[in-house]
């Protein structure tokens, strides 16, 4: 049976930054590392080779990932049925990122080094000894000091119920139109004016060039639509723009928790949940890259230091921030598109930008916050205590 200094069980977003970023500093070349990844429906090797997702962040400075952006917007569109506002995201720039490109990144720097193994088998059993951990496989098995699981657990999140849980849940299309009738130097960061039938929905519009975009129809709820819903809601929002022929490029589609479940708790010595199974996706938007990337580089910077997991998380005010909001959401999903439209109305857009990234000062926390319905987290304060 193998021994590993460290395991990740799951390579999604959240291993794959750590293990880069471990790679890169330097620091772990006498460590052990193997990525264990379930294999895909194909049975290929190294199913990472397709471009499976797009993400997106923001950020001011360049960062680790520049060769992977795709596309950079200076501006964005917010809009609801009764008003539109362009954005100016300076000193921001929104990033766009394909999976492939983020993949091939990491794959080409890690599988050169030769304390790391990337091995294709599924998961069925983590086990804390007093010494070190026992993972098994379907086929095999191995031991380690450290494991990062990354291996969601859906069932005990939902089956829970003091803590609100929705999903970001989308189906987007690439598409390449006949009429150039984006602007590619803008994205639409939400466009509420789409009906919302009960729920929190907009559009998502990424333009690459005049008659390129990939357009995703999300909600911020509890239950998935049929798959055709959501791509007729896309083709209507196309014939709105003025577009009578076009072509689908690709298709993605996803859904992403959004919760303040504390996934920190079942964290112990030796093992630590990572990525959406440690709660790394920001609970309020379901955005997963920034707050990932940001949570690897801790996590990193962590090791070099420390050997008991259980000191790594760190509770902050936007936990708080963020539980206030799904409990509103979770109760009146409708109220989504006031709430956001509110903030983005006259809200500055970088402070807002800086916010989301949770790196406000609480003078700032106040100049988003009180722009948004009062009365409705006046009550969810109130009902905050059977959180706590």
């Amino acid at each position: 049976m193998k021994h590993y200094d460290y395991i990740f069980t799951g390579s999604g977003l959240a291993a794959l930054m750590t293990v880069y970023k471990m790679a890169r500093s330097g620091k772990f070349k006498e460590s052990s590392i193997l990525l264990l990844d379930e294999p895909n429906t194909k049975g290929e090797e190294n199913p990472k080779k397709t471009n499976d997702r797009t993400w997106c962040f923001w950020q001011k400075q360049v960062g680790n990932w520049e060769q992977s952006v795709s596309k950079r917007w200076d501006s964005a569109l917010f809009a609801n049925a009764d008003f539109k506002r362009d954005l100016d995201l300076q000193p921001y720039q929104y990033n766009m990122i394909q999976g492939l490109d983020f993949y091939n990144q990491v794959f080409e720097f890690i599988l050169n080094e030769k304390n790391i193994s990337y091995v294709n088998q599924k998961v069925t059993d983590i086990n804390e000894l007093k010494e070190h951990v026992f993972v098994a496989t379907e086929t095999d098995s191995y031991t380690c000091d450290t494991v990062f699981n990354s291996i969601y657990n859906k069932a005990e999140v939902e089956n829970q119920s003091k803590y609100p849980v929705l999903q970001q849940h989308f189906i987007g299309w690439f598409i390449q139109s006949k009429e150039p009738v984006f602007n590619s130097e803008q994205a639409t960061f939400m466009d509420f004016s789409v009906e919302q039938k009960g729920n929190t929905r907009f559009m998502y519009v990424l333009p690459t060039s005049t008659n390129e975009a990939l357009l995703e129809y999300t909600l911020f709820s509890h239950l998935l639509l049929p798959k055709a819903e959501y791509e007729q809601e896309i083709e209507n929002y196309i014939r709105k723009l003025g577009i009578t022929d076009f072509e689908i490029i690709e298709k993605e589609q996803g859904s992403i928790p959004m919760t303040c479940y504390p996934f920190w708790k079942k964290t112990t010595k030796r093992v630590l949940n990572i990525g959406t199974a440690g709660g790394w996706t920001k609970a309020s938007t379901g955005y997963t890259f920034k707050k990932a990337d940001k949570r690897s580089t801790q996590l990193v910077a962590f090791l070099q230091e420390e050997k008991d997991l259980r000191q790594f998380h760190k509770k902050s005010k936007f936990w708080f921030y963020d539980l206030l909001l799904l409990d509103i959401l979770d109760r009146n999903n409708e109220l989504g598109a006031s709430i956001f439209s509110a903030m983005f109305k006259k809200g500055n857009p970088s402070v807002i930008f800086k916010f989301l990234d949770e790196e406000t000062t609480y003078f700032e926390d106040l100049q988003v916050i009180l722009k948004c319905p009062k009365l409705l987290f006046i009550k969810a304060l109130a009902r905050s205590y059977r959180y706590i």
